[in-house]
């Protein structure tokens, strides 16, 4: 099967909520997160994404790597979502929708169950 690197965030909030993003024209939320670009590393993809897509920064050497994750991608069939993902503590910071992304949410197990949530954060990151 086809694979797709990227980078991911678990960002939880006081509420121990998960937040999640969906992207413009796609049904699925997921969390935070990208593609790398040539020659960055996978904390760096990260900091910039998370900069580029809700206005929070996060320094990479400030996020704590969780490992690397493996799942079904939400919205590419027949491809595998290969994700270095890591932590980030926002701290006060609200994140604001931006670039590609359409919306986010911040979710629990409750509204999980009624959400469209792509198979990597499904699987391992929820409940937050």
């Amino acid at each position: 099967m086809r694979s797709i690197h990227v980078s991911a965030a678990v960002i939880v909030n006081d509420a121990d909520e998960l937040l999640l993003v969906r992207k413009a024209g796609t049904t699925a939320f997921m969390q935070p997160g990208g593609k790398p670009e040539p020659g960055e590393s996978a904390a760096e993809t990260l900091s910039r994404e998370l900069l580029e897509e809700l206005g929070i920064r996060v320094e990479p050497d400030a996020l704590e790597a969780l490992g690397t994750f493996t799942a079904a991608a939400a919205n590419e069939p027949g491809f595998l979502v290969v994700a270095d993902v890591f932590v980030a503590d926002i701290g006060a910071q609200q994140p604001v929708v931006a670039a590609e992304i359409e919306e986010l949410r911040w979710v629990g197990s409750t509204e999980a169950a009624d959400l469209d949530i792509a198979p990597l954060a499904r699987e391992n990151f929820l409940p937050a």
